[in-house]
């Protein structure tokens, strides 16, 4: 597991949720490429309503019969892995907008291996 603590980078990809890549959708290629890139972690994000460069408002609204809806894909780790990361999304990103944000990681820790503790009745882990 990458060990990530202090300063960091933000990256998200905006693209929508119809956006391919081989057949394949856009966000998921993100998210794989990312992880064998050795990335901290990356998460997709599904937005219910948005626009963009085409000006074309895209919502979840059932009287529109939703199509399109926007995508994040935030990638947070090292300036360095981040920006080495960067022309893969070129090769990817035809539509959409691609940020960086300077962040800080405060905490950052992955579950132990091993099984899982099973919930309690309200839904809490055990002592």
């Amino acid at each position: 597991m990458t060990s990530l603590t202090g300063r960091a980078l933000r990256l998200t990809v905006y693209v929508g949720e119809d956006d391919t890549w081989h057949h394949k959708p856009l966000y998921s290629e993100i998210v794989h490429r990312a992880h064998a890139a050795g990335l901290a972690g990356a998460s997709v994000f599904r937005g219910i309503e948005g626009f963009g460069a085409s000006s074309r408002i895209h919502t979840s609204r059932l009287l529109s019969l939703s199509e399109d809806l926007p995508v994040a894909v935030v990638v947070v780790d090292t300036e360095e892995r981040i920006r080495a990361f960067l022309p893969q999304l070129d090769e990817l990103v035809r539509e959409g907008l691609v940020t960086l944000d300077e962040c800080e990681v405060v905490r950052y820790v992955g579950r132990a291996p091993g099984p899982r503790p099973v919930a309690g009745p309200e839904g809490e882990e055990p002592l």
